[in-house]
């Protein structure tokens, strides 16, 4: 397949994208090392941290959606990138100062959560005005091999430099990514139309702060799907803590041997995004929502039978590279199809419904499982997400039922509409 050239406007869109997402990667555990290392936070103050901050964030980011919806959608994303970048650079200047706390962190967490969900919600109106139906395809294999392959380089990267010079320099590398990303995107120089509201005198009331998610609940195909993909990324994450107990208690694995197992598997998510165009072209969306979503959770259940020594590891490695090549697959065809089976005018505030349903379901179930390991042990709780996973699966029949997702095997690629998916977001 022939390399398709997305123009000078994608170009600075796609550096935006990649920049930030090395960021994001590079810094991803500084705040709970910040909190051990730093301010000698305790296992609740840490846990805390982890999912206090961006479930609030998630509801601060509710009302947001209608506002997004009737903006240009470029200065949206601009300002929630200079939002976050002030936001993580307060804390090396905080910490500068001697007045870093737990406190902070939890604030600095909560707006970059609020300003990760607006970013996506702006996004995926903004890559649909800027390409013609025939290029998004392509545009969002590009924005989905770009998330592995930040993932795979950012994690170890990030975890070595946190070693060599501490958690502070990969926030504040953070904070410039965020900085890069919003001169990316000012470089942009295609014009955006304004948003057009029906009756601009009208207040927005709480009826529009609730279309995206009436439009979501209310679609006989999006709600399935929306609740498919809600337990399927709560039960995996809810997996990742009980999985970090396990290898790096009982079965011994050091620290980097945990790091590489998760981040070489991450090429099976170039392979999934570049396969996505092929397989839609020659099988068309339905089927492949069906078998791949299907496929992908098949694997975590694997994890659960992890034992120590290479053997251990390198089963951790196969179970993710399945996993993740499915997912790199999946997530395409899934974007596309909601992005199709929303109306343009309702796109961010579905978005945003979207972002902050599957954030609270992970939230949610990350801490429910957090106390099943600590009554039955971590190996148990691996097993039982991965046995309530293989349940999943019939809600994708109910969202591809014949014409739900207007997709056939003899499906076009040019009738595909698709958007980036949010950066931390495994499937």
């Amino acid at each position: 397949m022939a390399r398709r050239a997305l123009g000078r406007d994608f170009g600075w869109l796609w550096a935006a994208y990649a920049v930030s997402g090395y960021g994001t990667y590079l810094a991803f555990n500084a705040f709970p090392m910040i909190a051990v290392l730093v301010l000698h936070a305790g296992p609740s103050e840490v846990a805390a941290l982890a999912a206090v901050g961006p479930a609030v964030g998630a509801l601060l980011a509710v009302p947001l959606g209608p506002w997004v919806e009737f903006r240009r959608k470029r200065p949206v994303m601009i300002a929630a990138d200079l939002a976050r970048c002030a936001a993580m650079l307060s804390v090396p200047a905080a910490y500068a100062f001697g007045r870093l706390g737990l406190v902070q962190l939890l604030l600095v967490s909560m707006v970059v959560a609020a300003a990760d969900i607006s970013f996506t919600a702006a996004s995926g109106a903004f890559l649909k005005s800027l390409l013609p139906p025939e290029d998004l395809l392509t545009a969002n294999g590009r924005f989905e091999s770009t998330t592995w392959t930040t993932t795979m380089l950012g994690l170890p990267l990030g975890g070595a430099l946190i070693g060599l010079f501490g958690p502070i320099l990969t926030v504040t590398a953070d904070a410039v990514s965020y900085l890069l990303s919003a001169a990316g995107l000012y470089a942009i120089r295609r014009r955006e139309r304004q948003p057009v509201r029906k009756d601009p005198s009208r207040r927005l009331t709480a009826g529009d702060l609730l279309a995206g998610w009436r439009h979501l609940l209310a679609h006989p195909s999006l709600r399935p799907l929306f609740l498919n993909t809600a337990l399927v990324n709560g039960l995996i994450m809810a997996g990742s803590p009980p999985l970090a107990v396990l290898m790096l208690g009982p079965l011994g694995f050091a620290p980097w041997q945990y790091a590489l197992g998760f981040a070489l598997p991450c090429v099976g998510g170039l392979i999934g995004s570049r396969l996505a165009p092929r397989a839609v072209s020659r099988y068309g969306r339905r089927r492949v929502l069906r078998t791949v979503g299907t496929l992908r959770v098949c694997w975590p259940l694997g994890l659960a039978f992890v034992g120590p020594g290479t053997g251990g590891l390198v089963l951790v490695m196969v179970v993710e590279l399945g996993l993740i090549t499915c997912i790199g697959l999946y997530n395409p065809v899934m974007a596309t199809v909601r992005l199709e089976l929303t109306p343009t005018d309702r796109v961010a505030r579905m978005l945003s419904a979207w972002s902050v349903g599957t954030k609270a379901a992970v939230a949610t179930l990350t801490a429910l499982w957090g106390v099943l390991a600590t009554l039955t042990g971590p190996r148990t709780a691996l097993a039982v997400a991965g046995v309530l996973l293989l349940a999943t699966p019939p809600l994708l029949l109910r969202a591809t039922r014949d014409g739900a997702t207007g997709g056939s095997a003899a499906t076009s690629v040019t009738e595909e509409t698709m958007i980036p998916e949010g950066r931390r977001e495994r499937s």
